[in-house]
């Protein structure tokens, strides 16, 4: 394993087994230069990283311990999910927890008006953004605030394999947020976030935007949906009207189907 290129104290492009990747571990790069040999035992983490250019570029403009912590959340969230990460996540998660710290230490706190909804959808993602925003509250000793877990979840979601696109997790979950308060305004209702039916409800209504936007249709015989339509026809009142409205802002089409399923979740919440 040779030194290639050091990006900074604690992270070095080396050369392994005729391949480019990235060695991490504390003090690496103390004392090397170009062609030295790397001793392994100095390695925490290896790995292949194509976007090499961007990542020095990253490095280049943030302080060392922002890219030390991201790497060790990271870390933490591979062995949470037992999976690994997509390798654009030492950009993404390192450039945005970056300015999230600076952003707190300039006293500049951002709502994450999201952070319910995250809660409930993604839940082991929030543990370990939960779980990060403490470990940066005890290194840094700043209150930054809980609605970072959120944005760190969205980011490990996206990373995972088949994990999905970040600005169409983000315009799902936006979606989900505007159904839920367009049905609390037309029911008069106001939901608990600790709620199982609240919780299936958001779940549900992710789900059927994800089916619905591959063509998927989760079906329900025409018997079954006559009977929920008169049984259960205020909550029908409304699942037509709130999806009618996203359809229209979003082209976004609900077939009848989705509809009498989102029809029993409302009716639950109404008992």
């Amino acid at each position: 394993m040779k030194l290639k290129k050091i990006l900074n104290n604690n992270a070095v492009l080396v050369v392994d087994q005729g391949e480019e990747k990235v060695a991490i571990g504390t003090g690496i790069a103390f004392g090397k230069k170009k062609n030295d040999v790397i001793n392994p035992q100095k390695v925490e983490q290896l790995f292949v990283m194509k976007e090499n250019e961007k990542l020095q570029q990253l490095l280049d403009r943030i302080p060392e311990e922002h890219f030390l912590i991201s790497e060790e959340i990271i870390s933490y969230a591979e062995k949470y999910l037992g999976t690994k990460l997509s390798e654009h996540i030492h950009i993404a998660l390192t450039d945005h927890i970056s300015f999230a710290i600076e952003r707190t230490q300039d006293g500049i706190h951002l709502q994450n008006k999201l952070l319910n909804e995250i809660k409930i959808l993604y839940r082991n993602e929030y543990e370990i953004g939960s779980w990060a925003v403490q470990r940066i509250r005890e290194k840094y000793d700043i209150d930054i605030p809980i609605d970072e877990a959120a944005h760190i979840a969205l980011h490990i979601h996206t990373m995972k394999l088949q994990g999905g696109d970040y600005r169409q997790t983000i315009k799902h979950t936006v979606i989900v947020r505007e159904m839920i308060q367009l049905i609390m305004q037309k029911m008069a209702m106001r939901f608990r976030e600790d709620d199982i039916s609240y919780q299936r409800l958001v779940t549900h209504l992710h789900f059927a935007l994800s089916r619905v936007s591959h063509y998927e249709m989760h079906e329900l015989d025409q018997e079954m949906l006559s009977m929920i339509q008169k049984k259960f026809a205020d909550s029908y009142q409304c699942t037509k009207e709130v999806t009618d409205i996203i359809q229209n802002k979003y082209d976004i089409y609900f077939p009848e189907s989705e509809l009498g399923y989102i029809t029993i979740h409302l009716n639950r919440l109404k008992q």
